[in-house]
Parts: C-alpha cells; sequence; structure tokens
C-alpha cells in the first residue's frame, strides 16, 4: 500500500516514519521547501528521542519520501493522510485555513478511488464539510471515502505511542474505507492492539475529549496540591492513595505549575468553543481553564517567599523550560508565563534546558541562558525547577549549595524529596509538599 501524508510537522511527520517502519510506501508532503530539503539531507526539524533514526532507516530503504509535489503523492497514494496544523485563533476555534487547502489541493488531483483520513485535531463535523467540499471541488469526478484517526502522540514518547497505542480510533460510515484503515494497521493486530470502529463526529470528539480529560485530572491534582499546602500534608500520600483505585488509575496525578503544550490548551479551548456552537455548556473544561490559569499564577508566591517577599534585582537560576520533558515544545509552557511574571517583579533570570533554548529565544529573548545546570545556578538567589528533566534529579546537591547565594529551592516540579533538602540545608518549598 502506498500512503501519502500531507504536513511535515509533529504528527506528520511521526505518523509517516512509523508507517514507513510497518514497511508501507509513504510520501511526505509539505509546503515549506526548506523544512523538505532539510529532511531530505536527514535534518529532523523537532526534537522527538529516536525519530531520527526510523526517518534515516525508511529513508535509505526507500520507503520513506519527502517532497512538495503533492499533485504526485495524491495520485500515487491510496490512502492520504491530513496531518497539517489547526492552531488556535483569538476566540479559542482552531484555524482551518491549512487544513481547507489541503483538501482543496487533494480534490484537484484526485485520480482515482482514494481514502481521505483526519488526523489533524478538527472540530466535530469536519469529516462531513470534507466529503461535501472535495465532492463540490473534484477536476476528475472520482468516488472517496472519508474517515477520522485521531492521535494520541505524547511529546516525548511519540514513536512508543504509534508502535505500541492503547487504541486505534477509526471512525468512518464506510465499509470500505474502514477495511482499507484496518489493512494499514494490520501490524498492530499482532500485539492485540484494541481497533476501535465509531463513526466519524464520534471519533472527532474522542481526541478532544481526551485531552480535556487528562486536562482536567492534572488540575485537579493541583487544586488538591494547593489544599495540602495549606493543611500541612503530603500530595503525594493523597495522590497515591487516590490512584491506585482503579477507577480514578495513577497516571496524570503529578501537581506542577499547570499543564501546557500544543494539545491540551489548545483542544479544551476547542472543544469549549465546539459546545457553544451547539448550545451545550461546559463548566468543567470552562473551570479547568480558569484553574490552569491560577496556578501558574499560584507559583510566584512560593518563589517569593523564600526571597523574603521582593523579587526587585533577584538573581533566579531557572531550570527546564520546554512544557514537558523529552521535548523541545515551548508552545505554552508554564516557564513562559512564570519567568515573565517574574521578570515584571525585577527578578533577573538565568536559564538552562538540556534541548529548548533555541526555541524559548523566540518567546524569552531578554534572559539570560546557560551553558549547564551549574553555570545556571551560579549566584542566584533561588534555584527553580519548571521542567522535570531526568538529568536535574541526581544533581551534585553539595555544589548546588555552594554555588547559590543563598541554599533556596523552590521546586515547582517535585522531583525532590523535602526531608532530604532539608537535611542538606536548603530552605525548600514544593508544591503540596
Amino acid at each position: 500500500m502506498h500512503i501519502a501524508v500531507i504536513g511535515t510537522g509533529y504528527v506528520g511527520l511521526v505518523t509517516g516514519a512509523c508507517f514507513a517502519e510497518f514497511g508501507v510506501e509513504v510520501t511526505c508532503v509539505d509546503v515549506d521547501e526548506n523544512k523538505i530539503d532539510r529532511l531530505n539531507q536527514g535534518i529532523i526539524p523537532i526534537y522527538e528521542p529516536g525519530l531520527d533514526q526510523i526517518v534515516e532507516k525508511n529513508s535509505k530503504a526507500g520507503r520513506l519520501h519527502f517532497t512538495t509535489d503533492i499533485k504526485t503523492a495524491v495520485e500515487q497514494a491510496l490512502v492520504i493522510f491530513l496531518a497539517v496544523g489547526t492552531p488556535p485563533k483569538e476566540d479559542g476555534s482552531p484555524d482551518m485555513c491549512f487544513y481547507q487547502s489541503a483538501a482543496k489541493s487533494i480534490a484537484e488531483y484526485m485520480n482515482g478511488y482514494k481514502v481521505l483520513v483526519t488526523k489533524s485535531t478538527v472540530p466535530v463535523g469536519t469529516g462531513k464539510w470534507l466529503r461535501e467540499f472535495v465532492s463540490e471541488n473534484q477536476a476528475t469526478k472520482t468516488n472517496f471515502g472519508v474517515a477520522s484517526n485521531p492521535e494520541f502522540l505524547r511529546e516525548g514518547a511519540a514513536i512508543t505511542d504509534f508502535m505500541r497505542p492503547d487504541r486505534v480510533i477509526i471512525g468512518s460510515n464506510e465499509a470500505d474505507a474502514i477495511a482499507i484503515m484496518k489493512d494499514l494497521y494490520r501490524p498492530l493486530f499482532l500485539i492485540e492492539t484494541p481497533v476501535v470502529i465509531t463513526s466519524l463526529e464520534a471519533a472527532e470528539l474522542i481526541k478532544y475529549a481526551a485531552n480535556a480529560f487528562l486536562a482536567t485530572k492534572i488540575t485537579f491534582i493541583n487544586e488538591i496540591a494547593n489544599l495540602c499546602d495549606a493543611i500541612g500534608c503530603d500530595v503525594h500520600d493523597v495522590a497515591r492513595g487516590i490512584g491506585m483505585d482503579n477507577r480514578i488509575g495513577r497516571k496524570f496525578l503529578h501537581p506542577g505549575p499547570g499543564y501546557g503544550g500544543s494539545c491540551f490548551p489548545k483542544d479544551t479551548r476547542a472543544l469549549t468553543t465546539v459546545a457553544d456552537q451547539f448550545g451545550v455548556e461546559t463548566l468543567i473544561v470552562d473551570s479547568v481553564i480558569e484553574a490552569n490559569e491560577r496556578q501558574r499564577k499560584a507559583m510566584i508566591p512560593k518563589i517569593q517567599k523564600l526571597v523574603g517577599g521582593d523579587l526587585n534585582g533577584r538573581q533566579i537560576g531557572v531550570l527546564g523550560l520546554s512544557f514537558k520533558p523529552e521535548t523541545d515544545d515551548m508552545r505554552e509552557s508554564p516557564a513562559t508565563d512564570i519567568i515573565r511574571d517574574l521578570q515584571k517583579l525585577g527578578a533577573k533570570i538565568k536559564a538552562f534546558d538540556p534541548v529548548a533554548m533555541d526555541e524559548a529565544k523566540h518567546c524569552l529573548p531578554d534572559i539570560e541562558y546557560a551553558a549547564d545546570e551549574y553555570e545556571a545556578i551560579k549566584g542566584a538567589d533561588v534555584l527553580v525547577f519548571l521542567t522535570e528533566w531526568n538529568q536535574f534529579r541526581a544533581l551534585d546537591m553539595k555544589k548546588v549549595k555552594q554555588l547559590l547565594k543563598s541554599p533556596k529551592i523552590a521546586d515547582l516540579r517535585n522531583i525532590y524529596e523535602p526531608s532530604d533538602m532539608r537535611e542538606l540545608g536548603f530552605e525548600y518549598v514544593g508544591v503540596g509538599r
């Protein structure tokens, strides 16, 4: 089978590379000539562990191709994935201009039966719109199928998530399209991956609902952590106690400065926009969005208290900038808002992140960047952890104490045990600890 993937961003590139790893002939298409040229040179535009090896292996094997020639890609493919960006507009709704442009090109170049599959996160009803739009704009009238196949890739673990997913969702109202999609995912049948067949609309909603629920879990444990701070107990005990209940589950019960990234903020806002269009209230999701914004603000008093209240002129060493470890993604990162708020109060920032500093310079151009962890810490009035990278989990704390102007730590990711830090002579605050 030959497939085309339109869009070589995070989702499109991972999807194309992993299908090629399954032995499928894949052509990845993008309008960005520079990006395609770099991919053909083996230069990966995103940081994702293991992706570079899969791209190199399958490009050399001749199964994975990168091109700007959408006409040839569409003509050759049986299945065409739309994996273009749908960034949020000011009102929270997704910007569909890239998706619509891709749909127009598909309609123009379609030369026989194809299955058009939406990978992008799109509003409910997009599949129905796609069928009508392509039918009306086909240069050559031909039958085609439409399906929704939402992605559930975690940045930093995308390869594993694609190769060993919890489930595969195939949304379609057409038997032929469903059969072709099941055949495409046949390699996953060997590891007994559940394949869930739904309507187009249900598949579109599943993506939003899943991310909104996970965002709700994060926000819930953050609010419990704030309560633990007030009571004087440890949120980790609470999280462990409730997470052992299988109805709740242990994952996403890790308190911190709030969720970020390209999915949760965008998809929670988009879900409320969809609900508004259908006249349905989403009180829980609305509250989650508001509480997440408050959580970032709630981190500032923790840092202020450590330095005696006044941050003006204080040097702050920051470790971690990306919204989570194992990615260079700075989109909606809590670190951005927290650093900007600290700067407004007069603080000076020196930061280090293992991979995200080049990206961070676009949104935080006026902070100082360090060569490593210890350079960021040197001479600082307080050390602030904002991302829980593995290499931050076992720092030489005697060295850290010597480098800091005063032994103060705001561990906003709960990397270390409070009792251990206090025994070493640090004034330490976490989140709910």
